[in-house]
């Protein structure tokens, strides 16, 4: 029986020895030909050690019950995040580690006059900011996730709706924490660097009774940080998150984990398009506009008392149970509950909004600062999760037969301010975030939006095995699915409720087949579908022009996938290729005849992923991908504002590398290479903005030395180029992000 469930922990010295000691001294003792033990002698103790190699980038499995293989033999384009990785390149934020996956990260800035807060992920075409899960359990909220305290991230390509019900078209990202283990161990970090940056953690591990399993874990987090490429945004948190464990050690092991947030942040809300390349004059009578010089990318347009206030509590409390060798229940509850106080100085460089009362000068040039967007929104989740593995045989063929009952109800609440003051222009080139905001009051104003989301599913796989070589899987998911929205707005100073109501069943299914041609390869084939309901994002409408209005169907999408994957080098290495096609249909289009708006349009995302994770040779690590995206729309209208037949927010080429080698007197070096394609934004009208973003590279560095065993320190600069690039780009191409320039980090850690 299996109870130590992570493969990276050390075997000791004592162990170690015992074990050495039980296969040498029979050896020895018959090479000195001393006398065999008498008959009557009791036994020694059999030492057994059984161990797999694993290195700090690969990972041999995904975290999820329903994924019941090695990755290796997983029938579907699986990345695993080790949190080794995203250490060593001193990422912070779930967005930062993201990039170590090709094609996923946060390209979409916002709508006209919003700005995306949180981890607003695209994945293969596709907004994924929906389908986050920590552990298994849905994370709701808009929230920019840290990961101190995360093991490991899995990123799950393809349709993920018999894994976890409604959700994204092409996958899901589930975060896995730490937990309580059996083994005292403790660690701090300390990290200083550009713009400010001052954060400190702490992992500390005890084993409170050996004989009964009884372990707590508690990871903190303290961050106080400017943002290197912007003025006035900042970052600054705190987190705690415990984890107590019992049984650890036997065939019942219960988690009691916690996990409280704290954000004070200045959220961004992003810089001016003017001069980048692609832009012309908002306004036909102004031409000289798109003449002007870009303005400095650290621009900040807002107020410095804008905020991004968050406070997330989760409590989880999971139940692992061993009836046999063969048969394993996981039950999961979980509490969940996000609380978000925003307020953004938004600005639109229109041609109404941009003023130019001197056209020779554009040192007088204005932009109207005229929305106050906010956001007092509370999402609430309670859930319970029951998972029961069985392996069996029927004939020549053996089973893993994984069933699963999934209970959840979700709550949000969104209410309308006002009285949130103005503020004057600002001036386009050099913006006063100290300008006053003059009748600053805030307070509710009766509307509000409020929705609530039950869920009741069920599902099944079975894993079956026919001989050494052919592994089948196939699942099936029934997901009862009925959401209740009240809209209460203020019109006319009169509050003026709107109710929807949607329910459905969603089935979703996913069959695969896979072939071993040697004991560390494989091909296979898989298809799967996903379905998404209106209302899914607690977002609703009445509009007939939105796939949000619940007269319509869910969104129903297929993903097809070939691949291979093959092990090298004694397994330090795995490399996996991909050819995958998805189809989105049901969505909601207008008909040019008659104008009336029906479910006709269907989009297509199709390419090739190509991915290298682990050693290449000793104290030679590598994580490597790259995938090619072809994109269209099959049936309906243009979506992208340069008119071309494919999907916004998605680049065709993008390529991650990240890659660092041990030298022999304690010094670490490592590098890392990012390629993204255009990208082409939305369209809703915008005059003059750019289409589509430039591609880039950027390049980071590494260097770490360990000055003795417990104390090393980590050099990461990134950027090293200084490449100025578009990060991100809202709908309407007037605001962009800018990509960090260059910065450093110098990092302490500390084992005690």
């Amino acid at each position: 029986m299996n109870v130590i469930k992570s493969r990276k922990r050390p075997v000791s010295h004592h162990a170690m020895g015992t074990a050495l000691a039980a296969v040498l001294l029979p050896l020895a003792a018959q090479a000195d030909n001393v006398a065999p033990p008498p008959a009557d002698a009791k036994p020694a103790t059999t030492v057994e050690v059984k161990g797999q190699y694993e290195n700090a980038f690969r990972a041999e499995h995904a975290s999820s019950p329903k994924y019941t293989e090695k990755l290796l033999d997983t029938a579907q384009t699986v990345q695993v995040i080790k949190k080794e990785l995203f250490e060593q390149q001193g990422a912070l934020t779930l967005a930062d580690a993201l990039r170590n996956t090709p094609g996923v990260g946060a390209f979409f800035l916002g709508e006209n006059g919003n700005t995306n807060t949180g981890d607003a992920i695209f994945m293969r075409g596709f907004d994924t900011s929906g389908s986050i899960f920590v552990d298994g359990v849905r994370d709701i909220g808009s929230i920019s996730r840290d990961v101190f305290n995360l093991e490991q991230i899995d990123v799950l390509k393809g349709p993920a709706g018999t894994d976890t019900g409604r959700g994204a078209p092409t996958g899901s990202i589930n975060l896995v924490t730490k937990k309580a283990q059996m083994a005292n161990a403790a660690s701090a970090s300390l990290t200083g660097g550009s713009a400010s940056q001052k954060r400190a953690t702490a992992d500390v591990n005890r084993v409170l009774s050996a004989e009964r399993g009884i372990a707590l874990r508690l990871n903190v987090m303290a961050q106080d940080s400017d943002n290197p490429g912007r003025d006035v945004v900042k970052n600054k948190r705190w987190a705690v998150a415990p984890s107590l464990g019992f049984g650890l050690n036997g065939a019942t092991r219960v988690h009691l984990d916690y996990l409280h947030v704290d954000q004070d942040n200045i959220p961004d809300g992003g810089v001016s398009t003017v001069g980048l390349p692609g832009y012309t004059s908002p306004d036909r009578a102004r031409p000289f506009i798109g003449e002007a010089r870009p303005v400095d990318p650290k621009n900040f347009y807002g107020s410095k008392n804008d905020y991004d206030e968050i406070k997330a509590d989760m409590a989880t409390v999971r139940i692992e149970h061993e009836f046999s060798p063969t048969m394993r229940l996981q039950n999961v509850s979980r509490y969940g509950r996000t609380k978000q106080d925003y307020l953004l100085t938004a600005w639109l460089a229109s041609a109404a909004n941009l003023l130019t009362p001197v056209p020779t000068d554009p040192s007088t040039w204005t932009v109207a600062r005229s929305t106050r967007t906010v956001k007092d929104q509370e999402n609430k989740i309670l859930t319970n999760q029951t998972v029961l593995t069985t392996d069996f045989t029927t004939g020549t063929l053996s089973h893993t037969l994984v069933t699963g009952l999934e209970l959840a109800n979700e709550k949000q609440i969104t209410y309308g301010l006002t009285g949130l003051g103005t503020m004057p222009a600002a001036n386009l080139y050099h913006p006063n975030p100290n300008d006053p905001v003059t009748g600053f009051a805030p307070r509710r104003t009766g509307a509000y939006n409020k929705g609530e989301i039950d869920t009741q599913a069920l599902y099944l796989f079975d894993t079956i095995k026919l001989g050494q070589r052919w592994i089948f899987n196939a699942g099936v998911r029934a997901e009862r699915y009925e959401g209740d929205y009240t809209v209460v707005a203020l019109t006319n100073n009169v509050l003026v409720p709107t109710h929807f109501t949607v329910e459905d069943t969603l089935v979703n299914g996913k069959i695969s087949a896979l072939y071993k041609p040697t004991e560390n390869s494989s091909v296979y084939a898989m298809v799967a579908s996903s379905r998404q309901p209106p209302g899914a994002s607690f977002t609703v409408s009445g509009n007939v022009n939105s796939a949000q209005n619940p007269i319509y169907e869910p969104q129903k999408t297929t993903t097809t996938e070939i691949g291979g994957k093959l092990d090298l080098l004694r397994q330090k290495l795995s490399l996996s290729a991909a050819l995958f096609r998805t189809e989105v249909k049901n969505e909601v289009e207008q008909d040019p005849v008659d104008l009336q708006w029906y479910q006709t349009g269907e989009k297509r995302v199709q390419g090739i992923e190509l991915g290298a994770t682990g050693a290449i040779a000793t104290n030679w690590l590598v994580s490597a991908g790259y995938l090619y995206q072809d994109t269209s729309v099959e049936r309906g209208r243009a979506v992208t504002a340069s008119g071309e037949n494919s999907l916004t927010y998605t680049p065709k080429h993008t390529f991650t590398l990240w890659t660092s080698y041990d030298l022999p007197f304690g010094l670490k070096i490592g590098g890392g290479a990012r390629y993204n394609d255009k990208l082409k934004r939305g369209t809703d009208g915008a005059i003059g903005t750019p289409a589509y973003t430039e591609d880039y590279w950027v390049f980071d560095a590494m260097a770490a030395y360990q000055v003795n065993p417990k104390f090393d320190l980590r050099l990461n600069v990134y950027n090293i180029g200084d490449k100025e690039y578009v990060a991100n780009i809202n709908k309407s191409g007037y605001r962009y992000t800018p990509g960090a320039p260059r910065s450093a980090s110098l990092t302490a850690n500390i084992r005690f």
